[in-house]
């Protein structure tokens, strides 16, 4: 059991919690795979760059349906169910909860800060860090507020893209739609060069995502998917309290809305034939149609950890999910070394599909060394040092302990 004054204890977990981290965690592996082997490009425009016919089109097709911003949607609600979770348990124990959580963010956000300018620049360490020292404020709310205010900051970013279309040029996000070619290629020569070779793009893109791309997208989004999974632990939702008839009511209007929103998305961007016109509003289906297709995932795993809750597939991902600060910092070092020059150098030489395949040789490898530290130790490696710098306490690491 956990003790006053120390981290929450394995024996102490949720089991479903976990399974649902580690499927969000090997998930966003899909979408993040695109960015460590591609210009950053292909993220807001799949056209620009690589081979978009036959098997590499319906890799992408079914990446973007059934995995962009589904996965990163779940592991942020479940960060917000961990705000929420640590906050109450610290309390619960008599300790100063907050002073405690707001150290913790720090050092995530430090974390993050070292994973994005001298790793890759699409950490996302950073901007939970900071947004968890603001909704930590929220923490005691009432369910229906915290569900009204995450709407409302959701859609912020959706007005400010209404406001950009309607007021913006046209041509400053049309050369961001489809950079010229020599942008494109001083691109590719960099993450095939040495890291110094890297460091003026990696800089500069993080720095962008931490600034300008927090203020007008991230944060508000980070923002409200934390204070819905706020208020999915307070139903018991995100801890696997509710009935599997909730669950799979869950998984039937999630799914069916999620997809169906996100396809219109498809057939719209299709139907403009990929216009850069058109390319600023495309992402808003999915930006939408991404929230209720994760809480399909998540009455799926949630279902599955209720009817296997021992089972192999079941403590293989909440192995995962135990170790998934260690696992993200782990995938960025596998893919880098995979993709940038410092290591094998196939940046920009890899279709979409065999990008795939090394998705799933990562899960293959992740699952089995996630299963065989928790067999010995108590915590990851970066979860035992986060916390230590936490607690300011040496938490025991072995499992025997």
């Amino acid at each position: 059991m956990t003790t006053k004054g120390s981290p929450t204890a394995p024996t102490d977990r949720i089991i479903g919690l976990d399974t649902l981290r580690g499927v969000a965690l090997l998930g966003i592996l899909v979408i993040n795979i695109r960015a460590f082997s591609m210009p950053e490009v292909v993220l807001l425009n799949p056209t620009a760059y690589g081979d978009f016919t036959g098997m590499n089109y319906w890799a992408w097709l079914a990446g973007h349906l059934l995995v962009k911003q589904k996965f990163i949607t779940v592991f942020t609600l479940l960060f917000g169910t961990g705000v929420a979770m640590f906050v109450r348990n610290r309390e619960r124990d008599g300790d100063p909860a907050v002073t405690l959580h707001v150290r913790r963010s720090l050092w995530l956000i430090a974390f993050g800060l070292v994973h994005a300018y001298v790793l890759w620049y699409g950490d996302i360490l950073v901007a939970y860090g900071v947004t968890a020292l603001f909704v930590v404020a929220a923490r005691n709310w009432e369910t229906r507020d915290l569900l009204l205010a995450g709407t409302a900051l959701l859609a912020v970013p959706t007005l400010l893209t209404l406001l950009s279309a309607l007021v913006a040029d046209p041509g400053v996000f049309a050369s961001s739609w489809q950079p010229a070619d020599g942008a494109l290629q001083a691109q590719i020569e960099a993450y095939r060069g040495g890291w110094s070779a890297q460091l003026a793009h990696r800089v500069d893109s993080a720095l962008g995502r931490q600034t300008t791309g927090y203020i007008a997208n991230t944060g508000w989004r980070t923002a409200g998917l934390m204070l819905y999974g706020m208020a999915l632990f307070h139903t018991g939702v995100t801890t696997n309290d509710r009935s599997r008839a909730f669950y799979r009511r869950l998984v039937a209007v999630g799914g069916t809305v999620g997809l169906a929103v996100t396809a219109a998305g498809v057939w719209y961007i299709t139907a403009a034939d990929w216009a850069a016109s058109a390319g600023l509003l495309w992402g808003q289906f999915n930006y939408w149609g991404s929230v209720p297709l994760a809480g399909a995932y998540l009455g799926a795993v949630m279902l599955v950890a209720k009817r296997w809750p021992t089972g192999v597939v079941t403590r293989g991902l909440a192995a995962v999910g135990r170790t998934a600060f260690s696992n993200y910092i782990l995938q960025t070092v596998v893919a880098t070394a995979i993709f940038y020059g410092h290591g094998l150098g196939l940046f920009g030489r890899v279709s979409r599909v065999a990008a795939l395949g090394i998705v799933a040789a990562v899960w293959v490898g992740q699952i089995a060394l996630s299963v065989l530290w928790v067999r010995y130790f108590q915590y990851g490696p970066l979860e035992w040092l986060w916390r230590a710098l936490t607690y300011r306490t040496r938490p025991p690491m072995r499992a025997t302990d």
